[in-house]
C-alpha cells in the first residue's frame, strides 16, 4: 500500500522555500505521494445571506497544478494527486492541457482526483453552472480521456464541442488515472462506472465498510473487478490517536486499500516544521 500525505495548505505560509523543504522532507521520510485540495475562491462569511461553508476567504489554498509543477522539478519519486479537483467549475480542455503538461514534467507521477464540490460561490465566480455539475462531470471525464489518448479529437456533447483538435504534448500516461471523491449513492455509482479509484475521507473503518461494500456492488454491476479499482482512505491525525495508527492502516489494507493519505491539519501545527514532525512520528511508528 502506498502511503502519502495531504499538503497542509490551510495552515502553511506562502513561502516557496518552505514548500520546497516540506516536499523534499516528505519524500525523504519515505512517503510516496502528496495530495492537494482545490479551492479557487473563498467566500466572505459576512456576505448577504451568510455563509456556512467549511472555508472562507481567509483560508489559504495553493493552486494544485502550479504547486505540483513547482514540486515536480524539486523531487525525484514523489507522486502528485489532486484530492480533489473541482472539475465542473473548470474548462475541460484547459484541465486536459494542464494535467498533460504536469504529467510530462513529472515523468508520469500524477493522478487526477475529481469531484463536484459544494461551494456555489466559486461556480458563480468562474462562470459555471452549479446545478448540473454532476452530469457535466461525467461528460468531462469522457472528454479528458479522449484528449489524453488521441492526437486529434472530434467531440460534440451536451456541453462540449471539440472541432477536430488536440493537445500537445500528450501525457506520459495514456490516459492519466482519474480518481473520484464523494460518498453519496450518485457519486459511488459514477465512480464505479467511470473511475480508476476512490479517494475516501471517512473517520473510521466502521464508517467506511458499508460504503466500500456498496461500491463493490456497483463495480460488479458495471462489469468491473473490485480488485482492479484503487481505494485511498485518509487518516486524519487530529482524529486518530497514535496508538491507533497501525490498526487503522492494517484494517484498510484488509479492506483492499491500495493507497493511504495522512492529514496533519487540525492539530494546532502552526509552522511547517510541526507538520513535518508529526509526519516523522507517523513514519517511524509504522516503519516507512
Amino acid at each position: 500500500m502506498k502511503i502519502g500525505v495531504v499538503f497542509p495548505q490551510t495552515e502553511f505560509p506562502p513561502d516557496p522555500i518552505a514548500v520546497r523543504d516540506y516536499a523534499q522532507t516528505v519524500e525523504g521520510l519515505g512517503f510516496t505521494h502528496i495530495h492537494a485540495y482545490d479551492h479557487v475562491l473563498g467566500a466572505n462569511p459576512d456576505r448577504p445571506g451568510g455563509w456556512t461553508g467549511a472555508y472562507t476567504f481567509q483560508s489559504s489554498f495553493f493552486e494544485p497544478f502550479i504547486l505540483f509543477s513547482y514540486l515536480a522539478g524539486l523531487t525525484r519519486k514523489l507522486e502528485f494527486a489532486t484530492g480533489i479537483l473541482i472539475l465542473p467549475q473548470r474548462q475541460t480542455a484547459l484541465v486536459a492541457k494542464q494535467a498533460a503538461t504536469l504529467d510530462v514534467i513529472s515523468n508520469g507521477r500524477f493522478r487526477l482526483g475529481v469531484g463536484i464540490g459544494w461551494n456555489e460561490v466559486e461556480y458563480i465566480a468562474l462562470g459555471e453552472n452549479f446545478h448540473n455539475r454532476g452530469k457535466r462531470l461525467e461528460e468531462q471525464v469522457d472528454l479528458l480521456r479522449l484528449l489524453w489518448t488521441k492526437p486529434l479529437v472530434k467531440f460534440e456533447g451536451r456541453w462540449h464541442n471539440i472541432p477536430d483538435a488536440g493537445p500537445k504534448p500528450m501525457p506520459i500516461q495514456h490516459p492519466i488515472p482519474i480518481w473520484f471523491g464523494g460518498t453519496d449513492d450518485r457519486a459511488l455509482q459514477r465512480m464505479a462506472r467511470m473511475g480508476d479509484g476512490w479517494m475516501l475521507n471517512t473517520r473510521t473503518t466502521e464508517q467506511a465498510l458499508p460504503l466500500i461494500d456498496k461500491l463493490n456492488r456497483y463495480l460488479k454491476e458495471a462489469g468491473r473487478d473490485p480488485s482492479s479499482f484503487g481505494l485511498e482512505p485518509r487518516l486524519n491525525m487530529n482524529l486518530i490517536k497514535p496508538e491507533e495508527w497501525m490498526s487503522f492502516v492494517h484494517k484498510f489494507e484488509e479492506l483492499g486499500a491500495t493507497h493511504l493519505t495522512v492529514n496533519t491539519m487540525g492539530m494546532e501545527n502552526d509552522t511547517p516544521s510541526k507538520h513535518l514532525a508529526a509526519l516523522a512520528q507517523f513514519a517511524k511508528a509504522i516503519g516507512l
